[in-house]
């Protein structure tokens, strides 16, 4: 059985206030060639299919005429799609019963009974391969808020670090996995999805926030039992393995989402499953179907930054596929007119400036941090905030216990933690 594993496609983001619909568009139309030459037999999306809870109706077009696309040139195909932090799993789930006529199950929702017990039924559905006979079950969990989760009663003994919210989730992926196990016959694999943050994630620079403040939300690899052929993973947006593990996978976004991933290829991981594991896993990577392009390489002086805009060449290209462009100038005063000087030097070039970024020069002295730049700042957190003040006042790293004291007032007064994803 082969499968492809996507993420994070976050459909109807701008970059710097620039629509990339077309660049979206470019990338769906290579993922429906890609299904159709690679004979998949599922597809899954592992969350943040929107970049905000309230999508434009060209995002949700977007989607939706994929999802059709898909079915009809590939007529066997499974879909699976979970929602992200940055999904309305309400939203996204409101279709359900018309896609799933079309081959593809949409989870959002923990759902619960009478009695409050979470319904675990919905995160099991089958994969068939070809024939039509079932290969494979889908673990698929959504993103998980903390009153999604079951309640752990009481401590574990010896626990000084249980955390209530990853215990649930903990409790919810074990339940969900002890289900599909019940369900799966000899040779069936059992696959996992999720959106969240695990431990010894590499988030990508400029373009993710933490789920939940103080880190509380990075899951161990643990939670993966033994005989989980393959995790596909969403919320990071750089590919990646978690905890050296071949079969734990974060797919990363199809799309560059900041000037930090200029260099960086994006995928789409093909799977071959071989019965009940994984036997093989392979990057296939998405075309780019527009430049960013970062001028100067590193942050220089005024002068030289403007005459490497004006020796700029660019090819003459169609407006849509004009690269972006971040201007990177190293300043030791401010610099009213820096904006006009940058405009005037790409006078009549085809491109799009998408972001000015003045780095202040410092002189350091032993002991003091050099100056943050404007997106360096705009990452803060207030636990980064709390974190940098307490080894300015004490001169040491802030104990565990007052960085957990401090969490916790952060949190509302019902005890669920605030998502502080950027929109």
């Amino acid at each position: 059985m082969r499968l492809l594993h996507t993420s994070d496609w976050h459909l109807g983001q701008t970059l710097h206030n620039f629509d990339r619909t077309y660049e979206h568009q470019c990338f769906l139309d290579w993922l429906l060639d890609t299904i159709v030459a690679e004979e998949a037999d599922a597809l899954l999306i592992a969350g943040d299919v929107f970049d905000t809870s309230n999508p434009s109706a060209v995002a949700q077009r977007q989607l939706y005429r994929f999802l059709q696309q898909a079915r009809a040139r590939a007529p066997r195909l499974d879909i699976v799609i979970i929602a992200g932090n940055h999904d309305s799993p309400g939203r996204l789930e409101a279709p359900g019963p018309l896609l799933e006529a079309h081959g593809t199950r949409v989870v959002g929702h923990v759902m619960r009974d009478a009695e409050g017990s979470v319904d675990l039924e919905r995160f099991i559905v089958p994969l068939t391969g070809k024939d039509g006979a079932v290969k494979a079950w889908c673990v698929a969990i959504p993103f998980l808020r903390p009153g999604d989760v079951p309640r752990v009663a009481s401590q574990a003994a010896g626990d000084d670090a249980f955390d209530a919210y990853l215990a649930g989730i903990r409790l919810l992926y074990q339940q969900a996995y002890d289900l599909a196990r019940a369900r799966a016959a000899e040779g069936q694999a059992i696959l996992a999805m999720g959106h969240c943050h695990m431990v010894g994630g590499d988030a990508s620079p400029d373009s993710e926030r933490r789920i939940v403040i103080g880190g509380t939300e990075a899951l161990p690899a643990s939670m993966f039992g033994p005989d989980v052929a393959y995790a596909a993973l969403g919320h990071l947006h750089l590919a990646q393995r978690v905890g050296q593990q071949e079969h734990l996978r974060y797919s990363g976004s199809p799309l560059p989402l900041s000037f930090a991933e200029v260099g960086y290829k994006h995928q789409v991981l093909r799977i071959d499953l071989d019965g009940m594991r994984a036997a093989a896993i392979e990057p296939l990577h998405v075309p780019r179907a527009v430049e960013l392009l970062r001028v100067p390489a590193s942050p220089a002086p005024v002068k030289q930054a403007i005459a490497e805009l004006v020796a700029l060449d660019l090819p003459d290209l169609p407006r849509d596929v004009w690269p972006y462009l971040e201007v990177r100038v190293l300043l030791d005063a401010p610099e009213p007119g820096l904006r006009a000087q940058v405009e005037a030097a790409l006078e009549g070039k085809p491109v799009r400036l998408a972001k000015i970024e003045p780095t202040r020069r410092v002189v350091t002295t032993a002991g003091v941090e050099p100056a943050l730049s404007l997106d360096q700042l705009a990452q803060l957190q207030p636990d980064d905030i709390f974190r940098r003040l307490w080894q300015q006042r004490f001169g040491e790293d802030a104990p565990d216990d007052q960085l957990a004291a401090f969490t916790e007032l952060l949190l509302p007064t019902d005890g669920t933690a605030r998502n502080r994803e950027a929109a």
